[in-house]
């Protein structure tokens, strides 16, 4: 599994990258809080609507434990997208570095 840091995720963000950052947690959770930038994607009808194969994408969802962002990646490779790399710290992580969030939670 191909990984990003804390630290070259948000270089990526500051540059203003071309990159599709995914949040793979439900709807409701997008909501309440995300990394900003970040496209939620759920299920596999949408990451075939908003995804393209030559996309340099990368997700995350809660925590380095949490499955959702493994399966996401897992489902992606597996099905001709090459560019992808998983954010294992997601919303823990980068609150933890005290990078900024938004969603309702952070209003």
């Amino acid at each position: 599994m191909q990984e990003i840091s804390t630290a070259e995720l948000k270089a990526r963000l500051d540059r203003a990258d071309d990159f599709k950052l995914v949040m793979t947690l439900a709807e409701w959770a997008y909501q309440m809080s995300h990394i900003p930038g970040s496209l939620n994607i759920n299920d596999l009808n949408t990451a075939r609507e908003l995804l393209n194969p030559e996309d340099d994408i990368v997700v995350y969802c809660s925590d380095q434990n949490c499955l959702a962002s493994r399966a996401a990646y897992f489902y992606l490779t597996n099905n001709g997208y090459a560019n992808v790399r998983r954010y294992s710290g997601g919303l823990a992580g980068w609150q933890a570095a005290a990078l900024p969030l938004e969603g309702d939670a952070h209003q």
